[in-house]
């Protein structure tokens, strides 16, 4: 072994030892003469530094491209019937497996947006409108495992859609300008799972349906993409709040209490008392990290919602008791939370740059929050945020860093949506956005991708790309089933940057001329090597 390559192998020991450390990892590696004999040894036997499987290159290719030991099926697709009247909405976003009994369980799947000019027509007329709204929300479903294999239940009872138009109550008795019911629910990105067995929903970029309320206090629809405002007369405070459903039942409730923004997620921790702590990514440019902390068992109800202070390591209360300055702008409490962002920038709270999938390392307690990027303030890349509360997740005070860029020293571009499987690898689906894809400063990425990051063995802090997603597509929505031989992943709007239906640029999934989001069923002895802990 020459200079180089032993200088090189110590750093990469280093490297680990500081990775796993930073983790919280119960096992680290000493830096004894044997360890870096081990190293050099894995080095010389592979390429792939003994990961234990081949990681794929960066594709444009209009595919579904997995690594070797992978494959994928599709689950259910855009417009698949799911009962004798519903269809299974567009733009699949978030997933959510809740088991019933033995290789039968419930699954919720968000619905995003749609694309006019495949779905409903550009004209925008009530007929349009009302297909357009029925095509967001979410899905719920009755799935089971048929051999190794998951499927849909197409006569389940409890197959239903959860839409645009379906009437929704303010959850707590709670009257939002004057209105206890809203008219269904859009915009639907990622979610949570409670630990009372319903699911949440978050409503995202809510504006592009109803607009926004302006200062003067008329509504704003310069920023709507759909003529939805024309045909019915629904409210934009109704819209940007996390959505409680019960899947066995279908009811489905807004929570104020969790404040109104763009939702990316909604990730649910219980504190030491066993009460439910929900952290909230806004994903806009510059603004924020949020936190509500419950004050009742099962149920969310009465509690505070925090803003995170990254300057000052502290979760400022969003309410008018525990925050006086607030009372010069906001009249109820209500309001408060109804414009949560006015309020956490009266509150100096620390600016980020689009906070969207948040996940909760199981082993240590901390909280990863994706950073996808903010191009304004030239951040092309984006981060991964670790918050490691001081304590338990009911705590106010709090540290944090970066647990990994973006670029080419993370090696993915973008991040967006996370899990974490049970031997603690982390998984990451990256969010290039369609007009940038293949662009400057994105060609060596290519398309959007998903990723793991091992938490042991020699690979572990360096992210590996398992899949490529088809042109103009993203993943999201990661999900495992109960023994986590099967990692459940929405395809997101493929073709999305088409122009002219008779030429689409992407053919997916079924090579017509019509892209369809899907959502895929990824297993393999790939996926049970790496879930089983790579070292």
């Amino acid at each position: 072994m020459d200079k180089k390559s032993h200088q090189d192998n110590q750093q990469e020991l280093i490297n680990r030892r500081k990775f796993l450390q930073f983790i919280g990892a119960s096992t680290v590696i000493a830096g004894s003469a044997s360890s870096l004999g081990l190293l050099s040894s894995c080095t010389k036997k592979t390429k792939n530094a003994g990961i234990g499987f081949t990681p794929i290159a960066a594709s444009s290719k209009d595919e579904l491209i997995l690594a070797d030991g992978l494959e994928s099926d599709i689950l259910i697709r855009w417009g698949a019937p799911i009962n004798s009247s519903e269809f299974f909405g567009d733009n699949n976003d978030y997933t959510a497996f809740l088991p019933l009994e033995k290789n039968r369980a419930l699954f919720w799947v968000n619905h995003e947006y749609t694309n006019p000019l495949f779905s409903s027509g550009l004209e925008q007329t009530k007929e349009n409108a009302i297909k357009e709204m029925k095509q967001m929300g979410g899905s719920i479903l009755e799935i089971k495992k048929s051999g190794q294999k998951w499927e849909v239940v197409k006569d389940s009872k409890y197959n239903k859609r959860i839409d645009g138009m379906t009437p929704i109550k303010f959850a707590n008795g709670v009257k939002v300008r004057g209105r206890d019911v809203a008219l269904g629910t859009n915009s639907n990105c990622a979610g949570g799972v409670t630990p009372w067995g319903t699911i949440l929903t978050c409503e995202e970029n809510y504006q592009n349906c109803w607009g926004e309320r302006a200062e003067d206090g008329s509504v704003d629809l310069s920023q709507t993409y759909y003529g939805w405002a024309k045909h019915f007369d629904a409210i934009p405070e109704h819209y940007g709040w996390v959505v409680e459903v019960d899947l066995k039942t279908g009811k489905a409730q807004k929570h104020t209490s969790i404040g109104r923004f763009s939702h990316e997620s909604a990730t649910v921790a219980l504190s030491k008392k066993g009460l439910p702590v929900i952290y909230s990514g806004d994903d806009k440019n510059n603004e924020f990290l949020y936190k509500y902390i419950g004050e009742e068992k099962d149920k969310i109800g009465k509690g505070t919602l925090y803003v995170a202070d990254l300057k000052n390591k502290k979760w400022l209360p969003l309410d008018l008791e525990k925050s006086p300055q607030l009372k010069e702008q906001f009249k109820s409490q209500l309001d408060v939370l109804t414009y949560a962002r006015k309020a956490a920038k009266i509150l100096g709270a620390t600016e980020l740059d689009r906070p969207e999938d948040i996940e909760i390392d199981k082993q240590t307690g901390h909280v990863y929050v994706t950073l996808t990027n903010n191009k304004k303030k030239g951040n092309y890349m984006g981060q991964i945020l670790k918050v490691a509360e001081k304590g338990d997740h009911d705590s106010l005070e709090f540290e944090w860093e970066y647990f990994t860029t973006g670029g080419d020293k993370g090696g993915f571009a973008c991040p967006d949506n996370l899990i974490f499987d049970k031997a603690g690898n982390l998984w990451i689906a990256t969010d290039i956005s369609g007009s940038a894809i293949n662009k400057s400063p994105y060609e060596k990425f290519q398309h959007n991708g998903l990723f793991v990051i091992p938490r042991s063995g020699f690979g572990a802090g360096k992210a590996y790309q398992v899949a490529s997603a088809p042109r103009d597509a993203e993943f999201t929505g990661l999900s495992f089933d109960s023994d986590q031989k099967t990692l459940f992943v929405s395809v997101q709007h493929p073709g999305e940057r088409t122009k002219d239906k008779s030429s689409p640029t992407s053919t997916w999934p079924d090579r017509d001329k019509v892209p369809k989001s899907a959502v895929v069923a990824i297993t393999g002895p790939t996926l049970d090597k790496i879930v089983g802990g790579l070292s």
